[in-house]
């Protein structure tokens, strides 16, 4: 049983769809290809695309559209009362992060009308505020001013520079050459008083006053930063502890939850590696193997390696790809920008259920 639709549920769901009774179990009744959702938020059009149908995704196993309550062990309590125990449990729930980057609508039509209405805010603005500089931040600044140029654009930062994290400051140098010959403002090492009192993704006036006595104005504003692992489930089961003060459940080398045998955790739920969705999508290949491996009796254990400080930030069409050395834009635009990986997992949702009969 895999708890959570993500990057990581899908395809743990898809690779073992053909050895085992698999339940796919999520409170929404789409994937949505969150890489793409800045895309869809400056380019509507995308959002034809960027939701996938669970239903179509297992040719073998169930979807069941539900919230897990409760876990305990391998136990899961859904919201609707039911009770299942699987043999082998995947906890894939992922984080929240503010929309757009993340949506977490029940039903596909809210969402893509929350998505209109938030373009269509974008599209009355004049001058755009994004607060935060990391990977989110940056990505949403270049979506924006490939498609409206004329817009003034502000990312701001309580950080000195941008993009935070184990990556080579020669990608940040040259993110930070490329922001500025888009007309991106920068103002870094900026401490607000206060976020604005208006929601984001909304057309509203915003001046913010800043630590050093500045100001920031703008019509609209995004926050790009707070990820939130979706761990809440697990409050007052016997894996509650298995938490890090963050809310990250911990796992051992082969993505299993501390001190369980039957019980995965992966994505951005574990404190694996970093929240991205290469490496959910990765970190459920292990998972696959191993319960495989486990129901097969066939082979031995897979282990998880931590990711190189690998990062791809298209800005628009074009971008980087941050590694040992820095990508020039025809291959960060062949890796993600172009079609933003929509047709590889559109690839994955090909199944056509069996009927019950």
């Amino acid at each position: 049983m895999i708890v959570g639709g993500g990057y990581g549920g899908i395809n743990v769901a898809k690779a073992l769809d053909d050895v085992a009774h698999v339940t796919l179990v999520d409170p929404t009744e789409a994937f949505v290809h969150n890489v793409a959702a800045w895309r869809s938020l400056v380019e509507p059009e995308w959002l034809d695309r960027i939701f996938l149908p669970y239903e179509h995704l297992l040719a073998e196993g169930r979807f069941v559209r539900d919230r897990a309550a409760y876990v305990d062990g391998r136990r899961v309590t859904l919201a609707s009362g039911h009770v299942l125990e699987p043999d082998y449990l995947v906890l894939a729930t992922g984080s929240s992060y503010p929309f757009p980057a993340k949506t977490e609508e029940p039903d596909v039509p809210t969402a893509r009308a929350r998505f209109r209405t938030a373009h269509e805010a974008l599209l009355a603005a004049d001058r755009a505020l994004i607060v935060g500089a990391g990977p989110a931040g940056l990505e949403l600044a270049g979506e924006i001013k490939a498609v409206y140029p004329d817009k003034h654009v502000t990312i701001a930062d309580v950080s000195e520079d941008i993009l935070a994290g184990p990556y080579d400051q020669a990608l940040r140098d040259e993110l930070r050459r490329q922001l500025d010959g888009l007309g991106i403002e920068l103002r870094l090492g900026t401490t607000l008083s206060e976020l604005p009192s208006a929601p984001p993704a909304t057309l509203a006036p915003i001046r913010l006053a800043t630590a050093d006595g500045d100001e920031l104005v703008a019509d609209i504003w995004f926050r790009a930063f707070g990820v939130r692992p979706h761990s809440e489930y697990l409050e007052g089961g016997s894996l509650a502890d298995r938490r890090d003060e963050r809310g990250y459940l911990r796992v051992d080398e082969h993505l299993r939850v501390a001190g369980e045998t039957d019980v995965f955790a992966l994505g951005d739920l574990s404190d694996a590696d970093r929240d991205m969705a290469g490496i959910a999508t990765a970190q459920a290949e292990v998972v696959g193997a191993n319960i495989r491996a486990l129901i097969t009796g066939a082979g031995d254990l897979t282990s998880w390696e931590q990711f190189p400080p690998l990062i791809a930030i298209p800005l628009g069409p074009d971008g980087f790809l941050g590694g040992d050395g820095v990508a020039d834009r025809a291959t960060i635009a062949e890796v993600k920008g172009r079609d933003m990986l929509v047709d590889r997992y559109a690839a994955l949702f090909d199944a056509r259920p069996k009927v019950a009969a």
